[in-house]
């Protein structure tokens, strides 16, 4: 196929897909840019202007999502035995709350599925399985189905931690295990539409992310070991990726030495980023971050290139202007902000930021928003590629445990979650 045809149609599809009216994980295209005009360049010296606060909001580590008037939630009850998914006005009201399932037993049981709300309902998997279908105007549940325990699920340490995609009436969720890899349920009745074969992995903690490249599209995953293309139709794997054979590295640059990550680490929290038959793919724990290039029909990639540097723990990364930028993993407290080429690979900065750590990143109207996860300041950047320019911060002081939610940009507000505590600042002029 001609290459100007075949770039035309690789950058066109995705914008097509986005179109659909569907509110989840780090935005419209899953990738943390969120598209707003008219945000303040510079705050105040103590932040933002703070419209309202709750402390009410309940354990957990998801991202709100904002839909009309409507902002969507899910934490943990009193208790802590069982996950809630709640509904607030944008006056920090809250108008429902709604038990739905279980929460992982084990270390970091706080809810951490992010809200996919499709159409008037939304859709939720808890950290044991359970894929969860709500009516969003009262919170009453439509159907429930115990995905952990129909398809076998197997998983790391820390369970299930994963935003459905929903597209084309299915709701997509990647239990892993020896039974399947990633299924397919109908969102209306919650019926199983397809299950892909498994690769006898241990599930990840990615949210899956559906491109369409050459006209066609495809789901790109996750399991432990594997990253996956899925026939979106019915469930085919068409490829899979799994060669982080990389040697351990010398503590270099601030980080300490160690076993690449790869297969024996089994983890992969991130959502991979997409374009032009390009796949970016990061997980921290020294495994470093890697570009995959599609083949003309998507049924194989190839490596081409790989940057030991940028290694994003569980924050995420953006793309703006051929830059990916976001944080590295040093140890599960320490973490540089980075800026890599999108084309080469190659290392812009690699800075500390005084005093805090990594942490999550998020864009909107050409500037990025760093979360330290650890001490909790929001930082305003410059996307600049020769050094990590902060215009402005602050800190969050209400909520507690790690400051893991990922920020949300909607109207010109600002969405920050801590645990218990939600938050909404002005970012507008």
């Amino acid at each position: 196929m001609n290459k100007i045809i075949y770039f035309t149609l690789c950058f066109l599809f995705p914008l097509l897909t986005a179109a659909q009216e569907s509110y989840q994980w780090r935005g419209e295209n899953r990738d943390g840019i969120y598209n707003e005009q008219g945000l303040l360049k510079l705050w105040p010296e103590d932040g933002p202007q703070l419209l309202w606060e709750t402390l009410d909001a309940g354990k957990g580590y998801s991202s709100p999502v904002i839909v009309s008037d409507r902002l969507y939630i899910t934490s943990l009850n009193e208790d802590g035995d069982k996950e809630v998914f709640s509904a607030y006005d944008l006056d920090g009201k809250k108008l429902y709350s709604k038990e739905y399932g279980l929460p992982w037993k084990q270390s970091y049981s706080d809810a951490r599925t992010t809200p996919a709300v499709v159409n008037g309902k939304a859709f939720v998997i808890s950290g044991s399985g359970e894929i969860v279908c709500f009516n969003v105007v009262d919170g009453s549940i439509v159907w429930t189905v115990d995905g952990g325990a129909v398809f076998e699920r197997k998983t790391g340490n820390w369970g299930t931690s994963e935003c459905p995609l929903v597209f084309d009436n299915k709701i997509i969720y990647t239990p892993s295990g020896d039974q399947t890899t990633m299924v397919a349920l109908n969102t209306e009745t919650g019926e199983t539409v397809w299950k892909s074969k498994s690769l006898g992995d241990v599930g990840a903690y990615v949210s899956p992310l559906l491109i369409t490249c050459n006209g066609k599209r495809q789901i790109v995953g996750s399991t432990g070991v594997n990253v996956v293309g899925v026939n979106p139709d019915n469930g085919e794997i068409e490829w899979t990726f799994a060669d982080w054979n990389e040697p351990p590295r010398d503590g270099g640059g601030g980080r300490p030495g160690g076993a690449s990550r790869g297969p024996q680490g089994k983890i992969a929290p991130n959502t991979p980023l997409y374009k032009d038959g390009y796949i970016f793919f990061s997980q921290g724990y020294n495994m470093g971050s890697y570009m995959l290039k599609l083949n003309d029909n998507l049924t194989g990639v190839t490596l081409t290139w790989k940057n030991p540097d940028f290694d994003t723990h569980i924050g995420g990364y953006v793309l703006l202007n051929n830059t990916i930028y976001g944080s590295n993993w040093i140890n599960n407290n320490q973490g540089n902000w980075l800026a890599i080429d999108w084309n080469t690979g190659e290392t812009k900065y690699n800075d500390a930021w005084e005093g805090k750590g990594k942490g999550s990143i998020i864009s909107s109207d050409g500037m990025l928003y760093c979360y330290d996860e650890r001490r909790g300041a929001v930082a305003l950047v410059k996307p600049t590629n020769d050094k990590f320019d902060i215009a402005s911060e602050f800190r969050i002081t209400k909520g507690e445990g790690p400051h893991w939610s990922h920020p949300v940009i909607n109207n010109g507000v600002l969405y920050i979650r801590h645990g218990s505590a939600l938050m909404a600042y002005n970012l507008k002029k």
